[in-house]
């Protein structure tokens, strides 16, 4: 792998910068506009690989040698479905491309790995069905237009996949810059008390979609509805001599067996419950433990420790599903700084709770041993986009939901102004995106081809179909 060196100038604090200090909004503005004269908005088009551009499969084996070596099989069979399937588990390999573009210097919290599949539903606290961004294992503070070229890309390549024409993939590409660039300058406006309490709601997020879509999504919005913990429940565990329990699948879905599994159980949920707010301590505590199991899930996080634990206050009608997944250092900090959060499962959640409208009651984080974990509820009325229903007209309009939500998300962690002055009113923007979009989608093609020689050649192993 190829390392690349730290500018000595980027900040390794994991809050985007203060704005300017008493300056008006208008001042701000001029501030973002003003960085046009460094890089142009056209220059946002171009991709072009360097000479020494790293290979791929050894920044993939590279993030891979802190993972359990039993899954990597699995992470590069489910990677080899298709380019949109290797898109979604190589984040590492595009942060290190996007790292090496010029950037308007424009810093926000960023989700890290802003494809389409980690925007969905889910449930509010209040029990509202929400619409945002809703993966975070990768956030950390840095330029805002990192998320945003992912994004864009994704779309492109997710055209590809179900053989849409490249001018549609385009077009969701385009969608998305200009739906971000105009609410980006709607939250800039806003009052800032305001734009933390925005949201888009299932009702909101529907408004995007033209007449004849409506009642396809609509009916994806019911799904999620019924993707209840309880639902969860019914798939994952069986009730055995009167105990319910989590049945096994291996290898997605197995026992654990550690020498010391007690100890270490205990110790997690030490530092779990210290993580929490005493109110949300409280309810936790009031559950006792009934079961443990290894789970293998998403394409990206293959490999990472991630497991569920079942939970029941004592009667069987109230059981809860626990996720504990693995929080590592993010793939953006070579490139964007060091995260001033030592456990990187606190990393992982402050980050969501910056970026969420609203967020999971049980987020809360721990570690044992070297490895730091993040908790949450293993379901709560999520769900995510059908690509494969979609028609092209879907995508596109899709791409204006996402980018909406990405725009009120940056928002939120930092000041909306320099970037809405930046972008301006024009398409300028909006175009270079959409061909820097398929401009990367063809080097996502490539890296996807060098991925299926390196496993017929052997020098990976994948498991299809897992």
């Amino acid at each position: 792998m190829t390392e690349t060196a730290v500018p000595s100038d980027l900040p390794t604090r994991d809050l985007p910068p203060a704005p300017l200090e008493l300056a008006l909004p208008s001042e701000r503005m001029a501030a973002g506009r003003a960085q046009r004269v460094a890089m142009r908005r056209s220059m946002h088009s171009s991709w072009k690989p360097a000479p020494d551009r790293p290979d791929p499969i050894a920044l993939l084996e590279e993030s891979n040698r802190t993972r359990q070596q039993d899954l990597t099989p699995i992470r590069y069979g489910r990677m080899l479905v298709s380019p949109f399937t290797y898109l979604r588990g190589s984040p590492i390999v595009m942060a290190h491309d996007l790292s090496q573009l010029p950037t308007p210097g424009i810093r926000t919290q960023l989700c890290g790995d802003a494809h389409l599949m980690n925007f969905g539903l889910y449930a509010s606290p209040e029990r509202n069905l929400l619409f945002d961004i809703n993966d975070f294992d990768e956030t950390l503070p840095g330029p805002w237009e990192w998320d945003l070229k992912r994004l864009a890309v994704s779309f492109v390549v997710a055209a590809r996949a179900h053989n849409f024409r490249d001018r549609d993939g385009k077009e969701a590409a385009r969608a998305c810059a200009r739906s971000y660039r105009a609410r980006v300058r709607q939250y800039s406006q806003m009052k800032l008390l305001d734009v933390w309490y925005s949201r888009v709601d299932a009702p909101a997020a529907l408004t995007v979609f033209s007449r004849t879509e409506k009642k396809n999504v609509e009916g994806q919005f019911n799904k999620a509805r019924l993707r209840t913990r309880l639902q969860a429940l019914s798939k994952l565990t069986i009730v055995e001599d009167g105990k319910l329990r989590i049945v096994d699948h291996p290898p997605l879905v197995q026992d654990v067996t550690h020498p010391n599994f007690d100890e270490m159980l205990h110790r997690l949920f030490a530092g779990y419950h210290a993580s929490l707010e005493d109110e949300r301590r409280i309810l936790v505590e009031r559950y006792r433990f009934v079961d443990f199991a290894r789970k293998v899930v998403g394409v990206g996080s293959v490999g990472t420790r991630c497991y569920i634990v079942l939970l029941d206050p004592g009667h069987s009608e109230d059981p809860l599903l626990l996720q504990i997944k693995q929080a590592e250092a993010s793939i953006l900090e070579p490139f964007a700084g060091k995260s001033r959060y030592h456990n990187h499962g606190r990393r992982v959640v402050c980050g969501q709770r910056l970026m969420q409208s609203a967020s999971d009651i049980f987020l809360g984080w721990s570690s044992e041993g070297e490895h730091d974990y993040y908790f949450r509820q293993l379901r709560d009325m999520k769900g995510a986009a059908d690509v494969e229903t979609m028609s092209a007209s879907d995508l596109i309009d899709y791409a204006v939901l996402c980018g909406w939500v990405l725009a009120r998300a940056h928002a939120r962690s930092a000041d909306a102004a320099p970037i809405a002055g930046y972008l301006g009113n024009g398409a300028a923007f909006d175009d270079a995106l959409a061909d820097f979009a398929l401009n990367y989608a063809d080097q996502n093609d490539r890296d996807y081809e060098t991925l299926k020689a390196a496993v017929k050649s052997g020098r990976i192993a994948a498991e299809m179909g897992i």
